[in-house]
């Protein structure tokens, strides 16, 4: 065993999973003031609910071993609990239950970035319910899709998921997605638009209406976000090498360049760059550079963060005009960042990009990844949704809404504010 890999993939793992409080912070200071506790309790709700299915099941779903392939929805039942995965195989690079411990990180943040899209308005139980239901037929086989793989004793390749390794056997070249752009954020986002649709518009929506209780959350929230992305990112090749570095290096890349990006495009757009859009221009890159970031030189990685951070930073005003309230833009940053990112690859991943091969193809894939993910989740995530609004109800009272669902749903208040 190696213990260096070892160490970086626990690290990583651990990087990750401090994701999920940045996205509470990040979420939370979107919010208002009196919203903020319920906001961040779904992200934390998320990280409870998920852990424990992960280990009881998800794991057996998302890795089922070499039926990933033909049959997604096969469980490897020996895996259910972990116990077969316990003992530590022979010549084996880490111990499986550190692969086991970086994925579930992965399964957490991607279910609580739905969140955002129901910010002021969702009931936590409901959130519950959908979180369980959503992460068992839609981001455990998704994950099978993208992050399922094995090698032959001779370290060949031996099986993997159709999105990443099937459309090779087919086209002749597989669909790139180093860290999840089609299976944590274009999934996430389809999923988040519709929950929008399924709540409906927060009372009053409309432009301005709604504006962040506390910047100092987001940008820390972004900070957060941006830390543990080093370990999303860099994490993935699951070993401490020179693919890591140059995840790591564009990880850095990226984000900077779409963190400037956004913040020209607020200047020409609204006449001052705010803080809010820095972080959520941050954000909008380390999203397009997650399943590009070993595939890329920095250069290229800068140019995906300059798109990703001004075509986003204009998407985030789309609800407005389509009239769907997604709260804290999920839509407008994962759904259309993590669609940047994937597209991107098509036309600029080293090799087969297209204006280095001079072919299609990657691109083809690329696109049938991406909206094959996107139809997916949408699809499942409606219907879940839906389902749970017509029978417990997934929103609560216009009131308490009106008032700040914090003191209503969880019975705390997020600033306890004494006069004397």
């Amino acid at each position: 065993m190696d213990q260096g890999n070892t160490a970086f993939l626990l690290i990583a793992a651990a990087l990750v999973l401090l994701m999920t409080p940045g996205l509470a912070f990040f979420y939370g200071g979107l919010v208002k003031a009196k919203s903020v506790i319920s906001m961040m309790m779904l992200s934390f709700g998320a990280m409870g609910l998920i852990g424990v299915l992960w280990v009881v099941y998800g794991y057996a779903i998302a890795f089922p071993g070499s039926e990933g392939l033909i049959a997604p929805w096969t469980i490897d039942w020996s895996a259910i609990g972990l116990e077969s995965l316990l003992e530590v195989p022979e010549g084996a690079a880490y111990p499986p239950l550190a692969f086991v411990a970086f994925q579930a990180t992965f399964a957490i943040i991607t279910v609580a970035l739905v969140s955002g899209a129901i910010a002021d308005r969702a009931k936590f139980g409901a959130w519950m319910i959908f979180a369980a239901l959503w992460a068992t037929i839609v981001y455990f086989p998704v994950a099978s899709w993208v992050f399922n793989f094995g090698l032959a004793d001779d370290g060949s390749f031996a099986y993997g998921g159709w999105i990443t390794y099937g459309m090779q056997e087919a086209f002749g070249v597989g669909a790139i997605d180093f860290a999840g752009g089609t299976a944590v954020h274009i999934n996430a986002g389809a999923a988040a638009l519709a929950l929008a649709l399924v709540l409906g518009k927060r009372v009053g929506f409309q432009k301005g209406a709604h504006v962040p209780h506390n910047p100092p959350f987001v940008l820390l929230g972004a900070g957060l976000l941006w830390f543990g992305w080093f370990g999303f990112n860099a994490g993935s090749e699951l070993a401490a090498d020179g693919t890591a570095a140059v995840a790591f290096v564009n990880t850095i890349a990226a984000p900077a360049a779409a963190l400037l990006a956004w913040l020209v495009v607020e200047k020409i757009k609204d006449g001052k760059p705010t803080s809010v859009g820095a972080a959520s221009g941050a954000v909008a890159g380390l999203v397009a550079i997650t399943p590009a970031c070993a595939s890329l030189t920095p250069i290229w990685a800068i140019v995906l963060g300059v798109i990703a951070g001004a075509v986003c930073a204009l998407a985030i005003d789309l609800k407005f005009k389509l009239g769907f309230d997604d709260s804290l833009d999920v839509v407008g940053i994962h759904l259309v960042g993590g669609l940047i990112g994937t597209l991107y690859l098509g036309f600029f991943a080293n090799g087969t990009g297209l204006i280095y091969s001079g072919n299609a193809t990657q691109l083809m894939v690329q696109a049938i990844a991406a909206f094959s993910v996107l139809l997916y989740s949408f699809i499942l995530a409606y219907v879940i949704g839906f389902a749970i609004n017509k029978t417990i109800g997934f929103r609560v009272k216009n009131e308490d809404e009106i008032a700040g669902i914090d003191t209503a749903v969880h019975g705390e208040k997020g600033y306890e504010l004494e006069t004397v």
